[in-house]
């Protein structure tokens, strides 16, 4: 899909989510959203959805959210009545707790880590779904290589990337969902970036 990332940045930089969302449906073929319930993510859920109400949503869930993290999906999942198509691991987080454990980012088995619990069940998802357009929750300030794209950006594999909410701030964010009635959940867990400011590994 070949478009003028540049120009097209230029013009949505003024838009509303809702407007960029809009612009986004109304251009792709095959759009989907991703998330993993965390901090915000409602956010995107909502705006997505109010567009376009059987967005497909593909939840990639690495098996070790907190209580808190299921608990706030379920009840955002019944709210928004969301499309939802899950994907785990194939292995059990029973099983890899035992053979190997939630690895330190410094230790080399951490990247054999994050390829089972998160980046093989991405590819699944991807593959299953063939989606020319992905909308994301990205924002600009969460690490080095978000800084570095837009709201609308292309990655190696063709698909273009959406970040609606990408120049809004956390506190922007909170009035979103103080306006829409929509319920946020702080206790989340990455087990492979267990840094806040660590890419996940999908995105760079």
């Amino acid at each position: 899909m070949n478009i003028n990332i540049e120009q097209i940045n230029s013009e949505l930089r003024t838009k509303t989510p809702s407007e960029i969302i809009q612009w986004a449906i109304e251009f792709a073929k095959n759009p989907v959203v991703t998330t993993n319930f965390r901090p915000y993510e409602v956010a995107i859920l909502h705006a997505t959805n109010t567009v376009k109400p059987d967005l497909k949503v593909i939840w990639c869930d690495t098996g070790y959210n907190t209580p808190q993290t299921y608990k706030h999906a379920e009840i955002i999942i019944k709210q928004l009545d969301l499309n939802i198509h899950l994907y785990v691991p194939k292995q059990t987080t029973a099983h890899r707790d035992v053979v190997l454990g939630i690895p330190h980012v410094d230790e080399p088995k951490h990247k054999l880590f994050t390829e089972q619990v998160k980046l093989e069940p991405f590819r699944r998802a991807m593959a299953e779904h063939q989606p020319d357009l992905w909308f994301t929750n990205l924002r600009k300030g969460q690490t080095a290589f978000r800084n570095s794209i837009d709201i609308v950006s292309q990655g190696a594999d063709g698909i273009i990337k959406v970040s609606p909410f990408y120049y809004w701030s956390d506190e922007e964010l909170d009035a979103y969902l103080i306006e829409h009635n929509l319920p946020n959940e702080l206790k989340y867990f990455d087990p492979t970036k267990q840094l806040e400011n660590r890419e996940c590994g999908l995105h760079a």
